[in-house]
């Protein structure tokens, strides 16, 4: 039944195409009309075509603009990550030296020197958009904070930060290195 009906519309349909084709050799007007309709459809699909091309390109300007302004912000992540070390040496060995030898007439040269330099470091790092993630007395964050131990503790809320192994920093909005922590926990 099925397959009849389908033979008996397509034989309608050929019937109407044949007709207008008729009538159409008959009559200029509706010949003139149907190009003019298939010409309307054609620019309308033409003028859909452009417009879709036209969002597409915008989409990808919009990409390449984003990827660049990236690619400016974050090029120098890695030189930065790598300065980093020195900083942390340089913080070291300020801490390394006694009090008694920086009261030391000889020595109080190099120290002003040493501590000038780790100032300047710091005054470099905030040009760049290189800040430290503040870590004692916060939350633990896993997206900033690495828990290397956890330290028994009743002076602080348990999960934590109590204690500071290494600071962690942040180049603009994104991690440039985890500071390395201590969480506090409750006392045994």
């Amino acid at each position: 039944m099925s397959n009849e009906n389908e033979k008996m519309s397509a034989d309608v349909q050929d019937a109407e195409i044949n007709l207008r084709e008729e009538t159409a050799d008959a009559a200029p007007e509706v010949a003139d009309h149907d190009r003019v309709a298939e010409l309307a459809a054609q620019l309308a699909e033409a003028q859909a075509a452009v417009m879709y091309a036209q969002a597409e390109t915008q989409n990808v300007r919009r990409r390449a603009e984003k990827e660049a302004q990236d690619a400016r912000a974050y090029a120098a992540t890695a030189f930065a990550r790598d300065i980093l070390s020195v900083s942390d040496n340089l913080s070291r060995a300020l801490q390394a030296i006694p009090a008694d030898l920086r009261e030391d007439e000889k020595l109080k040269g190099l120290v002003v020197g040493l501590e000038a330099t780790g100032r300047e470091i710091d005054s470099v790092f905030a040009r760049h958009g290189i800040s430290k993630i503040v870590a004692i007395g916060e939350p633990l964050d896993p997206n900033r904070h690495q828990a290397m131990m956890e330290v028994p503790t009743a002076d602080a809320e348990p999960g934590n930060v109590v204690q500071e192994i290494q600071t962690g920093y942040m180049i603009k909005d994104r991690l440039l290195r985890p500071a390395l922590v201590g969480v506090a926990k409750k006392p045994d």
